[in-house]
């Protein structure tokens, strides 16, 4: 049998946000009678206690990831064929505790605490990642109130200092996706790097990060997080709001040096702009150009003469999911406490709806990440960090 019981203390029946379709948040439904899982051999249950909420969440929703016609309303199909069916649990980064363990998994893993690797692996490889898919994609998500997964890429953490929903900040959605764009770049001690949608989950992770390798790390943002962004530790923040004369002031922060590396979650008509920043001296450079691209949240096509990137030797490295070794890699940091969460504000699981809208129309101050809370957590892992002027 490949399956245990599940005990008589877990529910039949769960709390889930259900995805019935391509399209807005009505698409969103809230049930309370979806059928509870069962850990699969090798499986652990996790009774959930904080998702965060991730741009690919809606993207994945509104279908925008086509790979050969703009216009295409699609999703991941990088294996072939499109993984996401309906109804579908969305929710990346998973964090609760273990209350099952399926055949073949100690029941010593029960009560703990842990973050979930939210990669689908297409087969055992640590170092590489060619099909990527992920929990809440592919396979149900975390904004449900139990989910079944591997028992080896659920890392225990037991750090107390961190609230569930502070770790659930710190998810691999985010923090994988920016180590792998460092890693994919090659980034080394000592070099100028250009974090681009800084005051994101992945901007945020990627500062931390370049501090951790000893690279420097310059952001790109609105300059009401100029604060927060130097805090967490961005060397300077040059104003998104104001793209004229960029070059000039690149120079101006970096000492008239070039920036070695471009992390790119922006594209649009900004990545000709974060080229020139790379290339205004090419004597005064040790190493190429590159520009690790993870994102296009200011528009998924920009034109760029080829002429500039071959004669200029730019490496371009595009990067969606990391690697089992980067998994393990962050969780060995997170433990230590060498990554600090940055957590926006928390939603109830039942209010995802309204956390969707928030997050497509924040604005000034927002800074880090949203996390989902089931709503019969939400006094002890949710309360703590909701905004005090939503109802």
């Amino acid at each position: 049998m490949a399956t245990r019981p599940i005990p008589e203390k877990v529910p039949s029946q769960m709390a889930a946000m259900l995805l019935t379709g391509h399209g807005g948040i009505d698409k969103l439904v809230y049930r309370q009678d979806v059928p509870t899982p069962e850990p699969a051999r090798g499986e652990v249950l996790v009774q959930v206690t904080a998702t965060a909420k991730n741009n690919t969440d809606r993207k994945a929703r509104e279908g925008l990831y086509p790979t050969k016609d703009k216009d295409e309303m699609t999703s991941f199909q990088m294996g072939g064929s499109p993984t996401l069916t309906f109804p579908r649990i969305q929710g990346a980064d998973v964090v609760g505790r273990v209350v099952a363990v399926g055949d073949g998994v100690s029941d010593a893993r029960l009560g703990q605490r842990g973050l979930l690797d939210f990669n689908l692996y297409a087969d055992e490889r640590r170092d590489i990642n060619l099909t990527p898919d992920y929990y809440g994609h592919g396979a149900d998500g975390g904004f449900a109130e139990y989910i079944a997964v591997p028992a080896d890429q659920f890392h225990a953490v037991d750090n107390p200092d961190l609230a569930d929903a502070e770790l659930a900040a710190m998810g691999m959605c985010s923090y994988q996706t920016a180590l792998r764009m460092l890693n994919a770049a090659g980034v080394k001690a000592g070099e100028r790097v250009l974090v681009t949608g800084a005051s994101g989950g992945v901007g945020t992770a990627l500062i931390q990060l370049c501090r951790l390798l000893g690279a420097i790390p310059y952001a790109l943002s609105q300059q009401d997080k100029a604060d927060a962004l130097l805090a967490l530790g961005a060397e300077a923040v040059l104003d998104r709001s104001n793209m004229r004369d960029f070059t000039d002031r690149v120079r101006a922060v970096t000492g008239d040096r070039p920036i070695d590396a471009v992390m790119d979650l922006v594209g649009g008509e900004m990545t000709d702009r974060f080229i020139d920043a790379m290339i205004f001296d090419m004597r005064a450079r040790e190493s190429y150009p590159r520009l690790s691209i993870a994102g296009a949240s200011g528009g998924n096509v920009s034109e760029v003469l080829w002429t500039r990137i071959y004669l200029y030797q730019v490496r371009i490295f595009g990067v969606s999911h990391g690697t089992r070794e980067e998994a393990e890699q962050l969780v060995t940091w997170i433990r230590s406490g060498e990554l600090k969460p940055v957590l926006h504000a928390a939603f109830k699981l039942s209010e995802l709806r309204e956390a969707e809208t928030y997050f497509v129309n924040r604005g000034s101050h927002y800074l880090g990440k949203i996390v989902i809370v089931p709503d019969a957590q939400w006094q002890t892992h949710g309360a703590p960090f909701a905004l005090e002027e939503f109802p």
